[in-house]
This record gives structure tokens, sequence and C-alpha cells, in this order.
């Protein structure tokens, strides 16, 4: 039945994944705005990522470990996925003074999900994930100072 509204597998993958970054977006734009939550906004921004990933497991794999022909930085990248970099960017540009923005943005995007995928794998020790992660952003908030 899925056939009939999508030409191939990968059309729903990508449907699905373009739904998740909208997804995800909205929520680390939700834990950027929040200033009653704890914490500065990279560090509820990074927390909420990882929430993300872990309360939907087959969604974040279907935008980030499945195979896709969506791309990523480019010209034509579609707007759910660079909507979610958008919001982290703007988090990491409160603890950094950088000129690259972009590129420490994705040191930081791919730290968080090295430690999502490594973590739900079995790979890392449980139940640290909260400390690993601000472990990494305190080094960032370090180069501030």
């Amino acid at each position: 039945m899925l056939y009939k509204h999508f030409g191939s597998m990968e059309d729903i993958v990508e449907a699905v994944a373009l739904e998740g970054f909208g997804e995800l977006a909205g929520t680390l734009r939700a834990a950027r705005r929040d200033s009653a939550a704890p914490g500065d906004e990279i560090g509820r921004v990074a927390a909420a990522f990882n929430d993300f990933a872990a309360k939907s497991p087959a969604l974040y794999d279907a935008m980030f470990t499945r195979s896709t022909r969506l791309h990523f930085g480019a010209q034509d990248t579609p707007a759910p996925p660079a909507e979610a970099f958008s919001e982290l960017r703007e988090a990491v540009a409160t603890v950094t003074a950088t000129s690259d923005i972009d590129s420490l943005t994705e040191v930081i995007w791919a730290a968080l999900h090295g430690l999502v995928v490594l973590g739900r794998n079995g790979r890392l020790r449980p139940g640290h994930a909260v400390a690993r992660i601000e472990i990494l952003l305190a080094h960032f908030r370090a180069a501030r100072s």
C-alpha cells in the first residue's frame, strides 16, 4: 500500500527521515528557548538531542544511520535537516567566539551522534550519558573563557 504513494523503500525512508528532522528541529528549538530549564542553551540542546535519540531510536536510525539520498551542508539540503542543524548552531554560538561556527557545530553534532550510537549499542558504560555530554561541552565552554 505504501508503494502507491512512494516509488521505493528509499523514498519511504527519506520521507520518514525528513519528518524526523522536523521533529528534531522543534525539539532543539524548544530546548534552546526554554530559559526556565536548568543549564545554558548548549547544555539544554545537547540533552534534548540525546533524549530525542533515546525516545525514538527507529526514527533516529532513519535520520542518521540509514542510507538516503539526502545531502547535508549543501545547496540542496532540505529544510528540516537544515533547521535542526541551525538550532544546534544557534546554541553552539553562545559558547564560542570562533569564526568557523559551522565546522564547530558539525564537530559537536558528530560527537553527540557518536555518543548516542555507542551508548545505545552497549559500547559505553551505561548510566553515564549525561556525564559524557557535560565533559564534551565543558571543553567548548572553557575555550570561550
